[in-house]
């Protein structure tokens, strides 16, 4: 009887000892963490900053980094995140998996510096909240949010009615959001939808005019060092946001320690991030101006007839979009 309860109580404890070991300690992974902006842009050294973070804490991760969209667009990329086939993305949230994923194309949701804190840069907001639910329902795990800046059009010449509601004789590129076009065409653009991958391209053999697409720094770091267009239109009726998220596959495979640093290496490029893009905002649309690009004016007065038309009209669209529930939580709790 004795020998019998030794030998229980051996196996027993060995079988805890295996059981703490697997928990406590995952196997060592290599991370495949994808971008879609060039590796010129500031976007690609927050991929750089969370690999070294990563990597310099020697808990079992190594980082292999793919930007510039070498493994797909910001669609493709959320797939392949879901199913696992990458770890990690830094890219914007498109809808095509889940329509609330449209909050992040509601137009005039941050229109200023102070909106864009409150709203992506706070881990307690409204928005964080809804974000992380519904990143988890398709299998996705939030990890925060960069924000570039506020959106405006990039054309090839001065629209008519620039600063106002009204028709623009314009044919521009919008994104795949049913919102951002109905805002688009509402200020009185013709649009197309299109792939950001196809932009330049389209602009240079006019297919379209320009694109709703983009903040001072993309227009500086791309169009205007690509020598396509000659005017910016800073609307500031969206924002260029791009989210960290992982792969729940992937999520799980790690431990407490290995997920606790990603967490946070993520968390220190996003602040990174977030600071330099409102500091370098006004010097990028200075900088534009002294390579002799025209970046039009608005007065306040302008502005706000833009947003109180645009939300007129598109808000009732996204509450139906975006789910009444999701809508009215997120305008409420911001």
């Amino acid at each position: 009887m004795k020998s019998n309860k030794y030998v229980l109580n051996a196996a027993f404890g060995l079988a805890v000892t295996c059981l703490v070991s697997s928990v406590a300690f995952a196997e060592e992974l290599t991370l495949r963490i994808a971008g879609v902006k060039p590796i010129e842009d500031p976007a690609h050294r927050v991929l750089e900053m969370v690999a070294e973070e990563i990597e310099a804490a020697d808990v079992g991760l190594s980082v292999k980094l793919f930007p510039a969209s070498q493994l797909g667009s910001g669609e493709e990329l959320l797939e392949d995140t879901i199913r696992g086939n990458v770890d990690m993305t830094f890219a914007f949230l498109y809808a095509h998996k889940d329509p609330a994923l449209e909050m992040n194309s509601l137009p005039f949701l941050a229109s200023s510096w102070d909106e864009v804190n409150s709203i992506f840069g706070n881990p307690e907001s409204t928005y964080t909240q809804i974000i992380t639910e519904t990143l988890d329902r398709i299998g996705l795990v939030y990890l925060g949010t960069g924000v570039e800046g506020l959106v405006g059009v990039v054309l090839t010449e001065e629209p008519e009615n620039a600063t106002s509601i009204g028709q623009k004789g314009k044919h521009i590129r919008v994104w795949g959001s049913q919102l951002a076009r109905a805002a688009t065409e509402t200020l009185g653009y013709q649009t197309t939808t299109m792939n950001w991958a196809e932009v330049i391209p389209a602009v240079q053999a006019g297919t379209v005019d320009g694109a709703i697409c983009c903040t001072s720094t993309t227009v500086t770091s791309t169009f205007a060092k690509s020598g396509v267009g000659s005017v910016f239109v800073p609307y500031n009726a969206f924002t260029e946001s791009q989210a960290i998220y992982a792969s729940q596959r992937t999520w799980g495979k790690m431990n407490e320690e290995q997920r606790a640093v990603v967490e946070k290496a993520s968390a220190n490029a996003l602040a990174w991030y977030n600071q330099q893009a409102q500091e370098n905002d006004a010097a990028n649309s200075a900088a534009l101006v002294e390579q002799g690009w025209t970046v039009v004016e608005f007065t306040p007065e302008e502005r706000a007839a833009i947003s109180e038309a645009i939300k007129a009209e598109v808000w009732p669209i996204a509450r139906d979009i975006v789910g009444e529930e999701v809508f009215d939580q997120l305008v409420a709790g911001n």
